[in-house]
């Protein structure tokens, strides 16, 4: 792992996800065609439908943009193994070439994030529901190896065609995800256990690894695919991670609930998206935010707006986001902090008491004001820090406490650090 390399994305905090292909003309998310058992030719027939006539990467790179994020993470194909560009190495040239749009919508998606300064990110799932090899590859030994072909040609394919490519996110191609056929259908019947994979080594990920590093020398790569030895950051998904200095990690999150588009579904409140990224930044990691846009290519306008207000937010007190390493204490369920040169960002999400006051900081304490609060009171004693701000400003989705120290909190953060204040 190059450390610089990784900074630099770490520097970034906040990006977009992005869940789309023929699974949204269904709306009923991006699992369905494995959910609901549908057959291949059935599903495959959904391409001539797939016009998505008002699709504009420029759209989705401004949503970004103006929510605040520096990066974003398209599915360039989903397990059901549709491509979202002309890829000659796919299965039966299932394509978005091959459909009614015959666009390739990964060009039109990088050019558009380069145009807006974003960083360029690809999602990629070894994984395709169309081979029987995936579910027995024992017994349909040919098909495993055209799948496993398949994610070579298609990872060369993507790191060689669309120039410098900043991030790349697998997606399921974890050794153990092979010969899910064992619970096909939701049949009650226990998956491969994860520490006991069918085929270890199957993706071969030690050759990817190599070609991937080869292809594209500073991309960031997550540990789903193979030996997770082999990836920059880890991923929890659904969840915030755990506060770790030790380790870079990225939660992915959606914005509704649900992955793949569905309709009805309402975004979470501001308060929410808030609470998601700061509890992401204060742990040190980061958070890709997930949209799933409509069939025509299109985010429902609500989801827009909402990413708007955070972007908006940011606007304000990115200062305590961007460029910020989490701690030098560690985070709890109702604050935490972010810290960068010399300054230590206090953030409060939940007010139980009337005041905080910090742990010891091992440092001089040069002074003290909020980003968010009109109103507010503190003292200093013995290295800690004691707050409090009015009801008012305790309204804010998040409190933010600067604290200015006469040296650079690098000097004496630790990897494992006490907690911000005992709860």
């Amino acid at each position: 792992m190059e450390k610089a390399r990784i900074e630099e994305w770490k520097d970034l905090r906040f990006g977009m996800f992005i869940h789309w292909g023929l699974y949204a003309l269904l709306g009923r998310g991006e699992w369905v065609m494995y959910n609901e058992a549908i057959p291949v030719e059935e599903y495959r027939e959904l391409k001539e439908q797939f016009t998505a006539e008002k699709f504009d990467a420029r759209a989705w790179a401004k949503a970004a943009k103006d929510a605040g994020m520096k990066y974003m993470v398209l599915t360039t194909r989903h397990h059901d193994g549709f491509s979202l560009w002309d890829s000659p190495g796919s299965i039966d040239h299932f394509t978005s070439m091959n459909s009614a749009a015959r666009k390739d919508f990964v060009r039109e998606y990088v050019e558009a994030c380069r145009e807006a300064g974003l960083k360029v990110g690809f999602y990629y799932s070894p994984l395709d529901w169309r081979c029987p090899g995936f579910f027995f590859p024992k017994m349909y030994r040919k098909s495993a190896m055209e799948l496993r072909q398949q994610t070579h040609d298609q990872l060369r394919e993507l790191l060689t065609d669309y120039g410098k490519i900043d991030i790349l996110w697998f997606d399921g191609g974890e050794d153990s995800w092979l010969g899910w056929g064992r619970n096909f259908n939701k049949v009650d019947v226990p998956r491969v256990p994860r520490d006991q994979p069918l085929y270890p080594g199957f993706w071969g990920g030690e050759e990817l690894n190599e070609m991937i590093r080869t292809l594209q020398p500073g991309i960031v790569v997550n540990n789903r695919c193979g030996n997770p030895t082999y990836g920059d950051f880890k991923t929890p998904e659904e969840t915030i991670g755990n506060f770790d200095r030790t380790y870079p990690w990225e939660s992915c999150m959606t914005i509704n609930g649900i992955w793949g588009w569905v309709p009805n579904k309402k975004p979470y409140s501001l308060r929410d998206c808030i609470r998601l990224l700061t509890q992401a930044v204060t742990g040190d990691g980061n958070l890709l935010l997930n949209v799933g846009p409509r069939a025509d290519g299109t985010m429902e306008p609500e989801q827009v707006s909402r990413l708007k207000e955070v972007g908006d937010w940011l606007a304000r007190y990115g200062e305590a986001i961007y460029g910020t390493r989490g701690g030098p204490f560690k985070n709890t369920a109702n604050g935490g902090m972010t810290y960068k040169d010399n300054v230590i960002y206090v953030h409060v999400w939940d007010w139980k008491e009337n005041e905080y006051t910090t742990p010891e900081i091992p440092a001089g304490i040069v002074s003290v004001s909020s980003l968010t609060a009109s109103d507010l009171s503190c003292s200093v004693s013995d290295g800690r820090v004691t707050f409090s701000v009015s009801p008012a400003d305790r309204l804010q989705p998040d409190t933010i406490i600067k604290i200015e120290l006469d040296r650079p909190v690098e000097e004496f953060a630790e990897a494992e650090p006490s907690s911000f204040w005992t709860e």
